[in-house]
């Protein structure tokens, strides 16, 4: 059984899914995916860039004619690694392509831990990504100022990667029901803060966690942000995005990483860009999350569990979601 995003929307399908005909394959029984934001972008066609829909999951090698995954290995899913792959929404899931995308496209991780922590592999990578640019522009992080905008998943965690490298970190968020509930995981304890409220200074970085880069948004970054600070676009951006007074394409800087010079009100900033992960941000982010002594206990985040069934009917009326992750478990109960 499997959740599939087709032209009329999405669809529960009962039917096996179809095995690529390409060589190597590799089959995985999925243990436990979860839903992401940019899956609901997909759904309602407001995310740009090619479909990751169902790339948040854990799941266990069955079957594999790749020589480098081995049935019986524990694997999550990076899907900026383009192969040919069904949904991860489903109880099983086909990847097919050359052997070295798969074995860059699935993630090996250790059979320990509770699937529920390590669902949060795929998005911990990304706020490792995003961590790693902000270094690449301020240096080490022990004692900067960081403020996060977005209180969803995304910004949570970034916001605790940041806290973990020594930054002094601020969430920001523009209502207060969604930043009570953030609070109340228990993932961080840093000061929270309602959009416009005064902060008694400016900061090194602002990262822009939200869903999109808003004009809204990026005005609160911008009057947070001290003279000679780095905005650091996370959430989505469409192609030519622009804001009024600042010399920056935002779409081309976030997707491609880059760095744009810019001046705002008299003052000179950077705007940086954040897209994608890399192995060695998976590599982080498990290691996050199997610290022995102080692991990232993301699964604080989850807010709600379905099925396959279940998770259809959110996806056809996403206006009822709350905040925090919903997982998604293959059987129905």
């Amino acid at each position: 059984m499997r959740v599939t995003l087709e032209e009329g929307g999405p669809r529960l399908r009962r039917s096996p899914p179809p095995r690529p005909r390409e060589d190597p394959a590799v089959l995985v029984s999925i243990e436990l995916a979860a839903l992401c934001r940019s899956d609901l972008k997909e759904v309602a066609g407001s995310r740009h860039g090619p479909s990751q829909f169902g790339h948040e999951l854990v799941g266990t090698i069955r079957e594999s004619t790749a020589p480098t995954l081995a049935e019986g290995s524990r694997v999550v899913l990076d899907p900026n690694v383009v192969v040919n792959r069904g949904t991860g929404f489903a109880d099983h899931m086909w990847a097919a392509g050359p052997a070295d995308l798969l074995r860059h496209a699935l993630q090996p991780v250790p059979h320990g831990p509770a699937a529920r922590r390590l669902v949060f592999a795929e998005p911990i990578a990304c706020a490792q990504h995003c961590l790693g640019a902000i270094k690449r522009q301020v240096g080490c992080l022990q004692g900067a100022q960081v403020a996060v905008l977005g209180a969803g998943t995304a910004g949570l965690l970034i916001a605790a990667i940041a806290e973990r490298a020594g930054a002094r970190v601020s969430v920001h968020n523009r209502s207060r029901a969604r930043m009570d509930a953030a609070c109340k995981a228990g993932l961080l304890d840093v000061p929270w803060m309602l959009f416009g409220e005064p902060t008694g200074g400016r900061t090194d970085v602002v990262v822009i966690a939200t869903s999109f880069v808003l004009p809204a948004v990026l005005d609160e970054a911008l009057r947070l942000v001290a003279p000679g600070g780095l905005v650091l676009l996370y959430g989505g951006t469409a192609p030519g995005d622009r804001h009024p007074g600042l010399e920056c394409d935002l779409d081309q800087v976030r997707r491609t990483g880059t760095v744009a010079a810019c001046t705002w009100q008299g003052h000179s900033l950077r705007v940086a860009g954040s897209y994608g992960t890399n192995p060695q941000d998976f590599a982080a982010a498990i290691g996050d999350l199997t610290d022995v002594a102080v692991p990232l206990r993301a699964e604080a985040l989850v807010a709600a569990e379905v099925d396959l069934p279940g998770l259809l009917g959110l996806l056809r009326t996403p206006d009822a979601l709350g905040p925090g992750k919903i997982v998604v478990h293959p059987e129905s109960s």
